[in-house]
């Protein structure tokens, strides 16, 4: 019998009527697996953050856990206060806090220029009202100096008030334990979720790889790169290659997993039905 795991999936908060159909459907989909939650990204210097509240008060309209995002680049104390206060208004409980992506050109970085800033200001304001999930890299962050100062700045970030991460994607479970070694002797004790990421295109791929200082593996670059246009396989193939990771972390007992849905089902339900065995 297949181990029994939990499941959370993050959505991008929609901008048309069409993708604000898809999402509601997706989610309905994938709410057949019995989600933890369902989490809603943050955008930098208010680009999506009233969609952000506007899908967060959806979903929870619709019977499930929703979960914010919300990062301290390009906010003021203020802002975040104002969100806080909202999110307590309406009941929300759970928070993702992250930095987020430094802005470019003459946008402000605003008032938080690490994460363990933004958790400390979180609990400042509002004590353990919120459970705050914070994000760790296995493959550490992209402007890590080091592997000392990236563990060190997870540890900032837990002692500030974290009670669990969800680690950014990774294709290479080793890195996910060895991680998990290092947090132990950095005496690092929270839940640490692994994000999975489905595979849709290697383009797409490749850049958040990129942006997010996550590796894919010489092999699986290769073999994906081998189906050129033909995508029906390629992501046939990489249901296999995602399954089997899931397989392997779950025989590790993780706490749960974590999927980057991209707003899209199909794929991730594929992976689940191979988890379970259905």
């Amino acid at each position: 019998m297949p181990k029994k795991i939990s499941y959370s999936f993050e959505f991008f908060p929609p901008s048309s009527p069409e993708g604000i159909k898809n999402s509601k459907d997706t989610r309905q989909q994938l709410s057949a697996f019995k989600p933890e939650f369902y989490s809603v990204t943050f955008g930098a210097g208010g680009s999506t953050r009233d969609l952000t509240l506007e899908t967060v008060l959806e979903i929870k309209q619709e019977g499930f856990n929703a979960v914010p995002h919300i990062s301290g680049i390009s906010s003021t104390k203020a802002e975040i206060k104002t969100l806080l206060d909202l999110y307590q208004q309406h009941n929300i409980k759970h928070l993702v806090v992250l930095r987020g992506d430094v802005p470019h050109g003459a946008v402000s970085r605003g008032e938080f220029k690490h994460a363990n800033e933004l958790v400390s200001f979180i609990r400042q304001e509002t004590n353990d009202y919120f459970h705050i999930e914070v994000g760790a890299y296995p493959e550490y962050h992209p402007e890590a100096v080091s592997s000392q100062t990236d563990i060190q700045n997870f540890k900032n970030k837990v002692d500030a008030g974290a009670n669990s991460a969800i680690t950014q994607f990774f294709f290479n479970a080793d890195a996910y334990f060895r991680f998990m070694d290092e947090c132990l002797i950095a005496d690092i004790n929270i839940p640490i979720v692994p994000g999975v990421m489905p595979i849709y295109n290697i383009k797409q791929l490749a850049r958040f790889a990129s942006n997010c200082g996550a590796e894919i593996p010489r092999w699986l670059r290769i073999k994906l790169e081998s189906y050129g246009d033909d995508l029906l396989s390629l992501r046939s193939y990489g249901v296999d290659v995602v399954s089997e990771l899931c397989e392997t972390l779950i025989e590790w007992d993780v706490p749960s997993l974590h999927f980057y849905t991209l707003n899209q089902a199909g794929i991730i339900t594929r992976i689940i039905q191979n988890i379970e065995g259905t």
